[in-house]
């Protein structure tokens, strides 16, 4: 019979897509208040390599992505796409502009592996609870995060990648401190 061991907390990590500068402050305030300060933040990316949302987000798109400094149990992410859920419909009611101002995508990152929460079922995702499914997107090999066949196209080029690998240094970093205590 296997040991049950402690699960390591991970490192929290929101993915914003957008077309309205606008939305940012409201939305970084809305998700500080929830998870804690911003320890991490990505330059803008172009979301370009789909028009999947344009029609209801407005064009162009861009991607930016918000690490939290505290750590969560990864048993958490059904809880936070919920939420994020919440605020991407309580801002809806807001901005003009755009049917959907702006997207929150939660996610958590291991030190193998970013794992991702998605309303949406599909043969490589793990049904979580509250209709949250979970995916990972990434992994972790030879110093860099390599895809999957089922991997967004926007993560399989390679442009988060430098964001992923500060987040994880970040990440490891705090592991080996809560280590010391």
């Amino acid at each position: 019979m296997g040991e049950i061991k402690a699960v390591p907390q991970a490192k929290l990590f929101v993915g914003v897509l957008t077309s309205l500068p606008e939305v940012w402050p409201e939305t970084k305030a809305r998700l500080s208040a929830l998870y804690g300060p911003v320890d991490l933040a990505s330059e803008e990316f172009p979301f370009d390599l789909t028009n999947y949302y344009d029609e209801e987000m407005g064009s162009p798109l861009f991607r930016s992505f918000l690490g939290f400094s505290g750590l969560v149990g990864p048993d958490k992410i059904a809880k936070i796409k919920v939420e994020t859920n919440t605020i991407e419909a309580e801002m809806a009611t807001r901005f003009a502009g755009a049917r959907r101002p702006v997207n929150l995508d939660p996610g958590y990152l291991e030190l193998s592996k970013i794992v991702l929460a998605s309303t949406k079922n599909f043969y490589h995702r793990i049904y979580l609870s509250t209709g949250i499914y979970a995916e990972v997107t990434m992994h972790y090999q030879a110093g860099q995060w390599k895809s999957f066949p089922w991997t967004f196209p926007d993560f399989q080029t390679g442009r988060y990648s430098a964001f992923f690998i500060s987040l994880r240094n970040r990440y490891r970093q705090q592991l080996k401190i809560s280590a010391k205590t």
